[in-house]
């Protein structure tokens, strides 16, 4: 007998969201509608990641409080193994925003497709994913600067130490880091 699955009403509603706007009727069909959520959640990383970079999200003047700003945008193709992913790297007038969740010069990203897309199925926001990239340890993240989403800074995990309570109720994440 084939296990039951528990899938919340609203991963159910995503799913469905997904396959009504793409109507896969392939494998490659669905590959290509997970190509386009993959690259949809790391522009939206790289724009959290902006976001936090400036102190204000994009519009929000009313909570500005540097004197950097927005500045367009860089094209960039990174590769995973879906194929191919252009994305659009936001720019700071200073031209100090270094991204992390894809660097300078990285063109490619299967290292962290598999985690990103399985989060973002499970409801998490774009904002949460890239907080958890930065909490499991990715050795090419700082580590020690203060963060207001985790209070002064944070420790630099362990390889195979457990990650709980990252944010929002996530449960324990093995850190994968080594």
């Amino acid at each position: 007998m084939a296990r039951q699955r528990n899938i919340s009403p609203e991963r159910k509603a995503f799913i469905k969201g997904m396959l009504d706007h793409y109507h896969p009727e392939t494998a490659r069909d669905v590959q290509e509608m997970l190509k386009d959520l993959l690259g949809e959640s790391l522009q939206g990383m790289l724009e959290a990641e902006m976001d936090e970079k400036l102190g204000y999200s994009k519009y929000d003047y009313k909570n500005k409080e540097t004197d950097d700003s927005r500045n367009g945008y860089s094209p960039k193709q990174v590769v995973s193994s879906m194929g191919n992913i252009d994305l659009e790297i936001p720019r700071d007038r200073k031209g100090e925003f270094n991204p992390q969740i894809v660097k300078k010069n990285q063109t490619d990203v299967s290292n962290i497709e598999d985690q990103v897309l399985s989060m973002y199925a499970k409801g998490m926001t774009t904002r949460d994913i890239s907080l958890w990239c930065r909490c499991i340890g990715r050795n090419d993240l700082p580590y020690d600067r203060p963060d207001p989403a985790f209070g002064e800074g944070m420790a630099k995990p362990t390889p195979g130490s457990e990650v709980s309570g990252c944010f929002y109720g996530c449960s324990s994440l093995q850190c994968p880091s080594g």
